[in-house]
């Protein structure tokens, strides 16, 4: 009798074990609706990838479905950013589109005050850690500048800050520019302290209420960050950026592909 009583509460607990919570990954607009709101960015021409990268990061995390998911990122912040970072992962490199970073050393160099600079976004810290370089290359001093990278995504600012970089990002640099700011550590390139203390980093969204307190900026680059908003979504940052302006004259640098 024991026995029988013994194999029984085996075969519940084996039953429980095989019961697995059904899953639904069928209907990704209600994400996409989310992250846009969120952080601006849309894939309204895309939701098919959209839909298989959120499906991939949910089954990482064993969440059943996109509505769990949206549960879990309206209570739990860590998910939250850990979904932002997963869906904004870019890479760039040094001297992209350079013609513009030359035309801002040549505003700065005619400057006589002290220059702040933001970068929106900054990614992984090529694009203001090449302005600064470049502004140390023209022979601005170090003490008349200061440049602020803000970004959404934790873990690409987390990589600008410890600056270590592979051949593919130093491409466009010539021999004299690696050597001069980079340390070789391996396959890796080491940005230097000369450098790396001239830029700061910031966590920040553009869209949420608080983004205008961290300041106004003599100059302001934002390049490839529109071409992920719609139409409406685009002037919409445009016009937060305006506001940051020490200048309202003074033209922000776009990207070649950020068109409105």
């Amino acid at each position: 009798m024991f026995s029988f009583f013994k194999k029984k509460k085996v075969e519940e607990v084996s039953q429980e074990r095989s019961y697995e919570e059904p899953t639904d990954y069928s209907n990704i607009s209600k994400v996409a609706a989310y992250f846009k709101n969120e952080t601006g960015v849309t894939f309204d021409k895309q939701e098919s990838v959209l839909q298989n990268k959120v499906m991939t990061f949910c089954k990482q995390r064993n969440i059943s479905s996109f509505s769990k998911l949206l549960k879990l990122v309206d209570s739990e912040p860590l998910t939250k950013q850990e979904l932002i970072d997963y869906l904004t992962t870019n890479e760039t490199f040094f001297y992209r589109e350079f013609q513009q970073v030359e035309e801002l050393v040549a505003l700065v160099k005619n400057r006589p005050s002290f220059i702040e600079i933001l970068c929106a976004p900054s990614a992984t810290g090529e694009e203001p850690y090449s302005i600064a370089i470049a502004l140390l290359e023209a022979g601005v001093p170090s003490s008349k500048f200061k440049i602020l990278g803000i970004d959404i995504n934790a873990g690409a600012l987390e990589k600008a800050q410890k600056a270590l970089y592979r051949a593919r990002n130093v491409r466009n640099l010539s021999e004299n520019i690696i050597h001069t700011y980079f340390d070789k550590e391996g396959e890796l390139y080491a940005l230097n302290n000369r450098v790396k203390s001239l830029v700061s980093f910031n966590l920040a969204n553009i869209f949420d209420a608080s983004f205008t307190s961290i300041g106004k900026f003599d100059f302001i680059f934002s390049r490839n960050m529109l071409i992920y908003f719609d139409k409406e979504t685009k002037l919409k940052a445009k016009e937060i950026l305006e506001t940051m302006r020490k200048d309202p004259s003074q033209n922000i640098f776009f990207g070649h592909a950020d068109l409105f």
